[in-house]
């Protein structure tokens, strides 16, 4: 069963999603998951299919707008600050935490993409999540700017982001760039037809709260922002890794590497599939796997029984 919830942030931000529930979810207290979408993502592209999943196993599930997109709150519109997404999952936790059939010492985080970085973020630093699952996860945010920038552009991004900067400071509006864009030429955030596809193709089916427009000086803090410096920090919370080997939006090397520099316990799945085909073609082995690895770390073995 779904319903929809609001929860408010430690900072007073009001963020919207949806609350799965197990069957038969009365007279005893349940293992619950915390998830979020990626960059620019909105809860409507796929994560209800995962959600499904995770619920029918016996969780109680959170999936809510990050600030800023889709139904929820905050301001400026369509920006992505990769720090505030990170404590808003603290926040879904203290949330999902309080309900009165959920067992707050039994709470994992799935994230992907972003917030596959995100998660492991939250993990290395909140000992309240028992499990984290982390699928094609943004690693090394410097890193990801200087493959999709050529470096003869650099120089030019770097001066759009201090006179974005400046006109910001002075009450002027943010500078906007598109997320996606069949122009080879163009200037968005995440270049390349499979992001294309993959965005447009669900805001016009089933997800229409999307936008194709995201800060500019979202990116700017992309460039900031690396979410596996204290990846070791994890351990002993139990890590699952899903890594698409044809990755280039969050490339699968950089995965990978940081896979190795975890502690144990840890997995690693590999997907022979590039960035979005997790979501879609490849949806059964990977919420498979996630399944898996929550019912093996969160449920007492009466529940798996």
């Amino acid at each position: 069963m779904r319903t929809d919830i609001s929860f408010h942030t430690s900072d007073g931000i009001e963020l919207k999603g949806w609350l799965y529930q197990p069957k038969n979810s009365v007279n005893r207290r349940f293992p619950a998951i915390v998830m979020a979408h990626g960059f620019s993502g909105v809860k409507e592209q796929y994560l209800d299919r995962y959600a499904q999943v995770f619920a029918e196993a016996g969780f109680f599930v959170l999936v809510y707008d990050n600030r800023n997109f889709g139904e929820s709150g905050g301001m400026p519109r369509q920006e992505i600050d990769p720090l505030l997404q990170v404590r808003d999952y603290r926040d879904g936790i203290s949330y999902i935490s309080s309900l009165e059939f959920v067992d707050e010492h039994r709470i994992g985080i799935w994230g992907s993409s972003y917030s596959g970085g995100h998660v492991l973020q939250v993990a290395a630093f909140d000992k309240r999540v028992k499990c984290v699952v982390s699928q094609v996860p943004a690693i090394s945010g410097s890193d990801n700017l200087k493959s999709a920038v050529r470096p003869d552009l650099m120089s030019g991004l770097f001066q759009a982001f201090n006179e974005d900067r400046s006109r910001r400071f002075a009450g002027h509006a943010p500078a906007m760039v598109a997320v996606v864009s069949q122009d080879a030429a163009s200037n968005c955030a995440l270049p390349g037809d499979d992001a294309y596809a993959y965005f447009v193709d669900s805001a016009r089916d089933f997800a229409p709260n999307w936008k194709n427009e995201t800060t500019l000086r979202s990116i700017e803090m992309v460039n900031e922002y690396e979410p596996a410096y204290a990846i070791d920090r994890i351990s002993p919370t139990p890590l699952l890794m899903i890594v698409a080997l044809f990755d280039t939006c969050a490339p699968a090397d950089q995965a990978l590497s940081a896979y190795e520099r975890a502690l144990h316990p840890k997995a690693l799945v590999t997907v022979p599939c590039t960035h979005f085909e997790p979501y879609i073609e490849h949806f059964e082995p990977t919420s498979r796997e996630a399944v898996n690895w929550f019912v093996k770390h969160l449920m007492t073995g009466a529940e798996q029984s």
